[in-house]
This record gives structure tokens, sequence and C-alpha cells, in this order.
């Protein structure tokens, strides 16, 4: 731990479009929830965004000035952005530079690159209890003593660099892997995996895996020679090499192998949602974008579009990102009480789901996601209030 406990915390919440709207909703309820239980006094500011905020503004995808408040906040909740416009396409707006981006770009990306959040922090657990719905019918396959892993990506640069060009007959994205960027983030694989202190589930090592295509492609060449480097730093704990390809068949058929994997942007982006399937999907999944001095944590689920206003979603994966906020404000500011509260909110999602009730549709269940989001609420009262 460092630094000491604050009279309040700055929360900026970016909701976004979709379900990411709905399921904010459902954190800022929860962070009320702490703030009456623990005594902790949270400021909480609210900033529209996404595909929704520039349709209707039409020039940019969040409010001026949101880049600067995200700066100066203690840490930022984002919930998912992407919105389709009238002929039902993906809204995008112009990139500045004759091309076209994601309008949502600021928030996520822009936020990445600007608040120098370097490294994505994917826990990939699997709670007791959990179904998944591979082929359609839901079945336990995977145990917590077989997925309990992390998977850390390189977040500011890679294929996301934004270097571009296109013309009628080639499109080309320039994909850039520097020496700085690899080393910070490969260290941070290696320091996760001395906290977590637990190791593989298969044997107990603690063990970094850097995945790669280095057989083809330069820059995994060097982004491999630095993880060789730098693993040597951390003589306990054992470097593992794995291409890419190879992985993703691994993951799912070996997952007790894994303890930290590190690997690429892109890499990375895709393989940490391959993986969520071994935790019950991508409504249980949660992404911690960490820098230095500032984080963002969202849901890796997406806005989905037609599941807005049904009532469906599963708020789980926001409620623990929601966790994983307070608990990384508890480590940097030495405040045990934003600890307890985190862990409060990882105990109590992992109750309900070893229930069995209520869940939504994506874990076998029939309820909404209010309920489930309440359920879990009432679970850390009942936690915080001991």
């Amino acid at each position: 731990m460092s630094g000491t406990p604050k009279a309040s915390y700055d929360l900026v919440l970016l909701p976004g479009d979709g379900i990411g709207a709905e399921v904010m909703a459902e954190a800022r309820a929860l962070v009320d929830l702490v703030a009456r239980d623990t005594g902790v006094a949270f400021h909480v500011e609210e900033l529209p965004c996404g595909g929704k905020f520039f349709l209707e503004h039409g020039t940019r995808d969040w409010p001026e000035g949101a880049e600067e408040r995200c700066k100066a906040a203690d840490a930022v909740l984002l919930g998912a952005v992407g919105w389709n416009g009238p002929d039902g396409a993906p809204v995008n707006m112009p990139d500045g530079a004759g091309g076209w981006k994601m309008a949502g770009w600021s928030p996520v990306i822009g936020n990445r690159i600007k608040l120098d959040l370097y490294a994505n922090i994917r826990p990939v657990r699997c709670l007791p209890g959990t179904k998944h719905g591979l082929s359609g019918k839901f079945r336990e396959v995977w145990s917590p003593e077989t997925v309990d892993m992390v998977i850390i990506r390189e977040n500011t640069e890679g294929l996301y660099s934004g270097i571009a060009e296109r013309t009628a007959d080639r499109a080309t994205d320039l994909r850039v892997i520097t020496r700085r960027a690899s080393e910070r983030v490969i260290r941070k694989a290696f320091e996760v995996s001395r906290q977590r202190a637990k190791g593989a589930p298969s044997d107990g090592k603690l063990r970094v895996t850097c995945i790669v295509k280095h057989n083809v492609l330069t820059g995994c060449r060097l982004f491999l020679d630095v993880f060789r480097e730098v693993a040597k730093e951390f003589p306990e704990i054992e470097p593992d090499v794995a291409i890419v390809d190879s992985f993703a068949m691994f993951v799912l058929t070996q997952p007790e192998r894994y303890d930290v994997c590190v690997t690429t942007n892109m890499f990375g982006d895709i393989l940490t949602d391959l993986a969520s399937v071994l935790q019950g999907g991508m409504g249980m999944a949660v992404g911690c974008n960490v820098g230095d001095d500032h984080a963002m944590f969202e849901p890796i689920h997406g806005s989905a579009p037609p599941l807005a206003g049904k009532d469906k979603a599963n708020p789980m994966a926001m409620l623990l990102a929601t966790g994983e906020c307070l608990a990384w404000l508890g480590q940097r500011h030495a405040d045990p009480k934003l600890q307890r509260a985190a862990d409060a909110i990882a105990q109590a999602v992992a109750t309900i789901v070893e229930r069995g009730e209520p869940l939504t549709g994506d874990l076998g269940g029939s309820a909404g996601s209010k309920a489930v989001a309440q359920a879990i609420r009432d679970e850390v009262h009942r936690r915080l209030s001991c």
C-alpha cells in the first residue's frame, strides 16, 4: 500500500450506450451503498458519451472538457459504447485525418492513450456454480480449481496505434511495438504474478506466459526479447512462451496451466474475449485499464444495442469492475475500508452464482438485470453490516 486515505474520492462515470448505461446505473447504486455502509465519501460525476451522444451533437462523442475531468478523477468507471445510426450501421465519426473512427473512441481508446493506461488487466476466474452456454446447453465443465488466471495486454499501441492509411485499393493499419511500452507491461505482468502468489492451478508455480507470433512477426520478436530480459529480474517466476494460435486452443483445453499471461494489444483483445467462456461469458468479464497514475474499469461485453431496454443484460461484470476500482483505490491510498468493500462485492457475486439464483439468461437463469443487481447489493450490504 502507498499514500493515505482521502476524505472523498472523485469518480467519473461514463455510462455510454445501450446496456452500458443500464449496468452503470446499477454500479452507481452500488457505490452509493458502499458509501452508506462504510462511511467513505465519493464525489460522483456522470458524463454522457458514445454513439448516441455523437448523433445528438454531430461533432464529438463526449462533452467538452471530459478528457480533463477524467484526468482529474481518482478513477473512472466505463459502461460501454457503440450505437447504430438510422441506417442500422454502427455510428462512426471523422477522425480528423480524412478517415473514420468509432463514435465512442474518445472515452475508450482516447482515455487509454491520453491517461497512459498502459496495462489492460483481465482476471479470468471461474466461480463455483458457473455454467456456460456452449452449443446452447448450459452445463458446468470448468471449475475454480482449473480456471484462475490473469491476462494482461499492452493497451496503448500495437494495431490500435491509430496510424493507418487507405486508398481505393488498399488499407494499411500500422502495428507499433516499442521497447518502452513492452517493458512496462511485461514488468507489470511479473509484478501481478508475484502479488497473486498462488501460481497456476495445476502446479502452484508462479508463471508468466508471453503470447506472441515471433515465428512470423518482427514486433513479436522484439516483445519476446524484452520479455526474456525482464524475466531475469524475477528469478522466482517461471517464464513461459506460447504462440498465439496454439494458446487459443490451450487456454480452453488446459486453462489450469496458466497463472499470468502477457501479450500485445490486438492479440490480448481477442484472447480475453475467448477466455471469458471459461468464466461464464462476457457478462462476467472485467477489464482493468491501469497506468501509474490513473485507472479506468469496465465490463468487456460491449453496448449490445439489441438487449437495450429489455432488462436482460448481466450486471455482474459491471459490479465486479466497480469492486476492482475500489480495490485499486484502496491499495493506492492505503484505505482498508475500500478494500473491505471490494472484497464484499467479489464475495457477493460469488455467493449469488453458487446459489444459482437470481441469474440472467446468459448464465442459465431467467431473472432480469435489475433483480440480479439488487440481490448482489443486498448481499454486499449484509457483509458490510456484519
